[in-house]
């Protein structure tokens, strides 16, 4: 059996998928966002979250003159391990260009300390912006600096690129979905050993967003991913993980064009991950920078 076809097959991904065309059946019997009989009804009312799902990237790009700041803390009570990963997001130029960065912070769990991991500097291309049919599309490279100590499990101790597209669709006024697929290549990974091999990784996932509020969100999301290390000398070693989150975010929206969004979830490993639980926080504070912010559109 493949590597996807554990994850094809799986009753989570049956379940998501389901859950997707029921959902997508009742939104079909609602107006698009976009339809002229919906911008009448919705023109007075708040504009609906606009971000991150948890473990899925979004498609959005930061608007013209708004710069995000996201904060995510994931813990494993079994092992007490823990990551902190603090990411800024900014428009450049435009919204059809956009450059991040994220710093994480690792624990390998009790008394093993913690430190930072390897940076990730990102750009992302707004390709698509929801012209037709409500698709977003934002393809995203990344680079990634072998900032943490590989020989505390905290980096990889090479410096590698990432490429991963997603995809986000508007299917209505309620409901939302955001599709990943992605790739990692590091040339001169190394171990604790000091050993090196080229590792290559790949992830894949999907989301569920229902804006049961334009300022509460429920949200279901499966994330899976194919992760390898090194083993030897030239040699490589492959786990994957696949977890399924049910989770919930809110919105609070300030007269300044502050917006908070706080946000909770519990990724249930299943599959290759069967038997891990996890808690996942999740903090952004996202508001203008310059008077060439935007007034976010209504939905």
């Amino acid at each position: 059996m493949d590597q996807w076809s554990e994850v094809r097959h799986s009753t989570a991904v049956k379940i998501l998928v389901s859950a997707l065309l029921v959902a997508t059946q009742v939104a079909a019997q609602e107006p698009l966002k976009g339809s002229a009989q919906t911008s009448a009804q919705t023109e007075s009312s708040k504009a609906p979250i606009q971000d991150n799902s948890f473990l899925i990237e979004e498609a959005y790009n930061q608007e013209p003159g708004v710069v995000q700041h996201i904060s995510a803390f994931a813990w494993e009570p079994k092992t007490h391990a823990w990551t902190y990963a603090f990411t800024q997001e900014w428009p450049l130029f435009s919204q059809r260009h956009q450059l991040s960065y994220t710093v994480p912070i690792v624990s390998g769990g009790r008394d093993q300390g913690s430190g930072i991991g390897d940076i990730a500097i990102h750009y992302r291309y707004q390709l698509a912006q929801g012209e037709r049919f409500g698709l977003f599309a934002a393809p995203r490279l990344s680079l990634i600096v072998p900032t943490g100590n590989e020989r505390q499990a905290r980096g990889t101790g090479g410096t590698g690129v990432q490429l991963n597209l997603p995809i986000s669709l508007e299917h209505s006024a309620k409901l939302v979905t955001h599709w990943n697929a992605g790739a990692t290549v590091t040339p001169s990974a190394r171990n604790a050993l000091g050993d090196k091999a080229t590792t290559r990784s790949y992830n894949i996932g999907g989301s569920i967003i229902w804006l049961a509020l334009p300022e509460l969100n429920f949200m279901l999301e499966l994330a899976g991913t194919r992760e390898e290390t090194v083993a030897g000398p030239d040699q490589r070693a492959a786990e994957r993980s696949l977890f399924l989150a049910p989770g919930v975010r809110g919105a609070i929206d300030f007269p300044s064009g502050l917006q908070i969004v706080p946000g909770f979830a519990v990724p249930i490993g299943i599959g290759p991950s069967r038997g891990d639980r996890e808690l996942f926080f999740y903090l952004s504070f996202e508001h203008p920078f310059s008077d060439r912010a935007k007034e976010r559109p209504s939905p």
